[in-house]
């Protein structure tokens, strides 16, 4: 029996492709695709969500219905390609899942009439978003690489990764960049983003290359051979980026004083919560992650190992039976959940009280400021504050407020409980943040023995708990 995939967390290989590709500054795309399904997704969304961003370098060729049931794509590909003429970029056509369908292959008419015009087969039907992305960046260097022998600059160092459509790119790349020229070394390139076609072939010079993402991009570090080292989260992968950078760019020294600086400066908001009362709450905090697999790896690593929380789960969103992760949150309900918007779905599904916070597309979620990195001491910094504020959020809601009541006509009859029931509403009680556990527990008891008076039972049992859940 065929199973059905809940959500599917990634886009297909073609919209790696677009992501990768219109990051050049100088590439057109020319997707073989239908105008509607493609076009107004990629152009015609203004710039207010990273989840749809805006692609002013992207043109579908029309593809209809005619195309794929008989004639083929050819000659809409054709009447795309002269519209265009001359744009000054270096096009590349694309394919699409409709135009693999139909068997469209653009090679031989691309070298008769257009042949500065690339064709990339996109693999739509056969691959995910981050098997498109790696393959996209290798051919990228396979076909604008100048050919020349590699000529490696000491102290260089080149970013492969930041692309479209990659969760909080902007200030992740930002403390990136910050971590890589604060331990001496000189930033060569940022690619494909900050690059032009013509400066691919630098990626090679560079003496150290640093992927951005675990998703994707090895296999074009490995094509170049040079060092390689991912970007860090947290405290102890921080500290190794910045003295691996010093050891293989020869600037071991600098390294050494940035990082007893970054201690006293970046990371000095962390020591001042770490050795303040809400040092307290970290053991106590119960956190889960569903994301691409850099933020997952990265924020089980620093919250859990390095900070001391309880890590319930922690999923790589593309290798994750969605279905699963519904059914882990309502289980386990943890204070935090790290996620996409179809994590946030589930928990409006089963009504938790967990805060959400955004970790990953798909979501309608702007991440274009510097300020809110995951990676690096800035998001080790960033995502300790986030949580604490949260936390005396949480705390807010649960501190007693007056109100004016009107007092019962009637008193209320006195309700006994089962100790079954006690020890369900233990059970419940400690689900809830440490801090508002006790205020938690007493409203959750009033309600309780309310419902009991409400329908005329003189006793709270388990099952009549339940239906407050």
């Amino acid at each position: 029996m065929a199973k059905t995939v809940r959500d599917e967390s990634t886009a297909s290989a073609y919209w790696a492709a677009v992501n990768t590709f219109c990051s050049l500054e100088n590439v057109h795309v020319v997707a073989d695709a239908p105008v509607g399904c493609y076009n107004l997704v990629g152009v015609a969304v203004m710039d207010y969500t990273d989840a749809v961003p805006y692609l002013e370098n992207l043109t579908p060729t029309s593809l209809t219905e005619m195309e794929i049931a008989s004639s083929g794509s050819s000659a809409v590909v054709q009447e795309t390609l002269d519209k265009l003429g001359e744009c000054g970029k270096q096009i590349i056509l694309i394919s699409s899942a409709e135009s693999e369908m139909i068997g469209s292959d653009h090679q031989s008419l691309l070298e008769m009439r257009y042949p500065e015009v690339k064709f990339f087969p996109s693999n739509s039907l056969g691959e995910n978003e981050w098997q498109g992305r790696d393959r996209a960046l290798a051919w990228l260097f396979d076909r604008f690489d100048d050919g020349r022998p590699a000529h490696v600059e000491p102290g260089t160092v080149s970013i492969i990764g930041p692309t479209y459509g990659c969760f909080n790119s902007p200030s992740d790349l930002a403390e990136v960049k910050r971590l890589i020229t604060g331990a001496g070394a000189r930033l060569k390139r940022v690619f494909p983003f900050e690059s032009r076609v013509e400066e691919i072939s630098e990626l090679k010079n560079s003496e150290l290359i640093v992927v951005m993402y675990r998703e994707f991009g090895r296999e074009l570090a490995e094509k170049i051979g040079r060092p390689v080292l991912y970007a860090p989260f947290g405290l102890e992968e921080s500290a190794a980026f910045i003295l691996s950078i010093g050891d293989i760019t020869g600037n071991r020294p600098q390294a050494e004083r940035f990082l007893a600086d970054e201690k006293r400066t970046t990371l000095k908001p962390l020591w001042d919560l770490w050795r303040g009362p809400q040092s307290e709450w970290f053991p106590t905090i119960r956190f889960g992650v569903a994301a691409s697999k850099s933020y997952a790896r990265g924020l089980e690593q620093f919250l859990s190992v390095e900070m001391g929380m309880q890590c319930l789960f922690s999923h790589d969103s593309a290798e994750t039976d969605n279905s699963a992760v519904r059914d882990e949150i309502m289980q386990k309900q943890p204070q935090f959940l790290f996620g996409r918007m179809p994590d946030k779905i589930y928990l409006a599904e089963t009504e938790s009280r967990t805060r959400f916070i955004p970790a990953g597309f798909p979501g309608p979620i702007v991440r274009r400021a510097l300020g809110t990195p995951f990676m690096g001491h800035s998001g080790a910094v960033w995502l300790i504050q986030e949580i604490v504020n949260a936390l005396y959020d949480i705390l807010f809601n649960f501190l007693p407020i007056t109100r004016r009541q009107a007092a019962p006509s009637t008193p209320m009859p006195s309700v006994s409980w089962t100790p079954e029931a006690n020890a369900a509403l233990e059970e419940i009680v400690k689900k809830a943040p440490f801090i508002s556990q006790i205020s938690f527990g007493r409203e959750l008891k009033q309600k309780a023995e309310a419902l009991a008076s409400q329908l005329g039972k003189e006793t709270v049992t388990p099952e009549l708990l339940r239906k407050l859940s």
